[in-house]
């Protein structure tokens, strides 16, 4: 007979409502990300902006042009990639490097006081559409559309493990989780996939959304439970069970395909972005 404690139970899962919907951009959003300082939430669009808004009322704080026309507030342009740039993401542990991934196949490492490429990878053999780094900031996850999911030693850019090589389908999001245990995978076939870093072992498939054209930015949410969040091209967000894969709420709102969700880090809100016949964010929260 144990005399160990039983496993403490996951808290109840809270739907989520709608709180706010705002229009920063005059075209498709194309990401959103909630800052680490808790205080921003930047939107970036086809219009060739960034907006930076208030996480709690979508308010518009500063629009940051420089990618076709002025420049505003623009600190740094990092140039090495020989085609669209199209995955990029800082070191946890220093906001002076930077990882980008592009459709010049390459992931390259940057020092951003300098504006100097320390390090350009012949990464894969077609675009790469993801760059993540793992919470201690020492190697890169990427994913490309030809198929594969590889890990890199961020300072010596050497290839550590290949995750998965399956060329078909395409790869169109890679990321750590919090902890830096696992990899979260997205792949145009309609599914997620949960990998465990250190076996190469699939633990867990999410499915039920809709995903076969665009590269869909997916998220962990652990501030109340574990979940996965997506979007998906039946312009709705998806949040599953971490452990259970079982769908736990589709939230319906946005009226064009949802490319991406962002997770704030310390309060139960999720925020979505959405395509041209939309352009709208949206804010998501659970009721206390």
């Amino acid at each position: 007979m144990s005399s160990g404690a039983p496993p403490p139970q996951p808290p109840p899962y809270r739907p989520y409502r709608q709180a706010r919907a705002a229009t920063p951009h005059a075209r498709a959003i194309s990401c959103v990300r909630f800052s680490p300082c808790r205080r921003l939430l930047a939107t970036a669009s086809l219009d060739g902006t960034v907006a930076l808004i208030s996480p709690s009322s979508l308010a518009a704080i500063a629009t940051l042009h420089g990618h076709t026309h002025g420049v505003d507030r623009c600190i740094r342009v990092l140039k090495g990639h020989t085609n669209f740039v199209f995955s990029a993401n800082f070191n946890p542990q220093t906001s002076s490097q930077v990882a980008s991934g592009g459709f010049d196949c390459t992931v390259r490492i940057w020092d951003v006081k300098t504006g100097r490429c320390t390090r350009a990878i012949d990464a894969h053999s077609d675009p790469v559409t993801s760059v993540h780094f793992i919470r201690d900031g020492f190697i890169i996850v990427s994913g490309s559309h030809d198929g594969s999911c590889k890990i890199w030693d961020a300072g010596t850019g050497a290839c550590l493990k290949t995750v998965i090589d399956d060329k078909k389908p395409p790869v169109s999001c890679s990321m750590f989780s919090p902890n830096g245990k696992f990899i979260l995978l997205a792949t145009l076939d309609d599914s997620l996939k949960l990998c465990n870093y250190a076996t190469g072992k699939f633990l867990k498939v999410y499915s039920g959304h809709a995903n076969k054209v665009y590269c869909i930015h997916s998220a962990l949410s652990v501030t109340n439970g574990k979940y996965i969040v997506s979007g998906s091209e039946d312009n709705c967000v998806y949040i599953w069970d971490l452990q259970g894969k079982n769908i736990l709420q589709k939230m319906e709102g946005h009226t064009d395909a949802v490319i991406s969700v962002s997770c704030h880090p310390t309060e139960n809100k999720i925020a979505s972005g959405s395509l041209d016949n939309d352009k709208t964010v949206r804010l998501w929260v659970q009721d206390g």
